[in-house]
């Protein structure tokens, strides 16, 4: 059984969200409950975001979407290259949450547990 985090930063690099899917699952099926309800700017994705229904949706929203597009894609659509620089932040929070052994090694048997872990591991990283 394995298990993807999709999480979600604000633009101090700070966890406004997170959600756990299925490891063999793609991981764009969980940002529409991942961005509910919130308001931003814009939204910063690697490749694997990149989905005409996704774009469409957060152009709907008001938000810029940056996200590079696929290699397979017919036509490309260009994004804003100083501004994806910033996605280093998300990339900064996995490493400092997987500083916590729970999280890493993931020996959490229900999902619940595994996400409580989550819970105290980013509850420790705010406070610091």
């Amino acid at each position: 059984m394995t298990t993807k985090v999709l999480a979600l930063v604000d633009a101090l690099g700070n966890l406004v969200r997170f959600r756990l899917l299925p490891g063999q699952g793609s991981e764009i099926v969980g940002v529409g409950s991942l961005i509910e309800g919130l308001t931003f700017d814009a939204f910063l994705g690697d490749k694997a975001f990149d989905a005409d229904h996704l774009r469409d949706a957060l152009h709907e929203r008001g938000a810029q979407v940056v996200i590079p597009a696929k290699r397979n894609r017919k036509t490309h659509i260009p994004h804003d290259e100083e501004i994806y620089k910033w996605r280093h932040l998300v990339e900064n929070y996995f490493s400092k949450i997987k500083e916590f052994r729970g999280v890493n090694t993931r020996y959490d048997k229900t999902d619940t547990s595994y996400e409580a872990t989550w819970c105290i591991a980013a509850t420790v990283i705010a406070l610091r």
